[in-house]
């Protein structure tokens, strides 16, 4: 492996280094982007307990707040819900649209390293053959297999960014899914809570 990089020159570096942080993104949007960690399925029961007790109170919309970016959105629109349905809708979606921008955290990093990896391998081989057709010109074309062991080395940086690249735009359209559908879901239970605060919708009885 590492006759592979010291192979390819100069530029492995950056593919390596594109590589390195291709990977932590990953891992760290994997990890941050767990739905039962953003929307969790027990909180919005939790809040329609509290609405039934005449709640919630200051400590509760604090610990709602802190407990998770759904519990975000939710205490932004119960804090506002007394200044009526507008005021409240227009909290939710000022909240919503920063949460939406912290879940996206990292995804144009991953998109760009997609993009740049193939490009600096690319130039990469383009540098190599230059070297190449250099030594042609001073030698001629007598030994084939040091032609040939130079147009290999010459492919190694492409070869590189492709295997990059191709799990980062993997990568990357996965997450941009993954934060859709948790958008949509964070949006339709923003919607439920308006809705059960202004009286266009009951809430299902609760089975014994």
């Amino acid at each position: 492996m590492l006759e592979l990089v010291k192979s390819g020159g100069w530029l492995m570096l950056p593919i390596l280094l594109c590589s390195a942080v291709a990977l932590a993104i990953v891992a760290e949007r994997f990890w941050t982007l767990r739905p039962a960690r953003l929307a969790p399925p027990n909180l919005m029961p939790e809040v329609r307990k509290w609405l039934k007790r005449g709640g919630p109170e200051r400590q509760q919309l604090n610990t709602l707040r802190e407990h998770s970016p759904l519990g975000r959105i939710l205490a932004a629109g119960l804090a506002n819900a007394g200044h009526g349905r507008d005021i409240m809708k227009e909290s939710i979606q000022e909240t919503a649209t920063q949460v939406v921008h912290e879940l996206e955290r990292f995804l144009n990093t991953l998109g760009t390293i997609a993009a740049i990896t193939p490009l600096l391998g690319l130039l990469g081989t383009v540098i190599g053959m230059i070297d190449v057709f250099s030594a042609i010109m001073i030698h001629g074309t007598g030994d084939a297999s040091r032609l040939a062991g130079g147009i290999s080395q010459a492919l190694i940086t492409t070869a590189s960014g492709l295997t990059v690249a191709i799990p980062a735009i993997f990568f990357h359209r996965f997450f941009m899914r993954r934060v859709d559908e948790i958008t949509i879901s964070l949006e339709q239970q923003a919607v439920h809570l308006v809705d059960l605060m202004h009286g266009d919708r009951e809430d299902a009885p609760e089975q014994g």
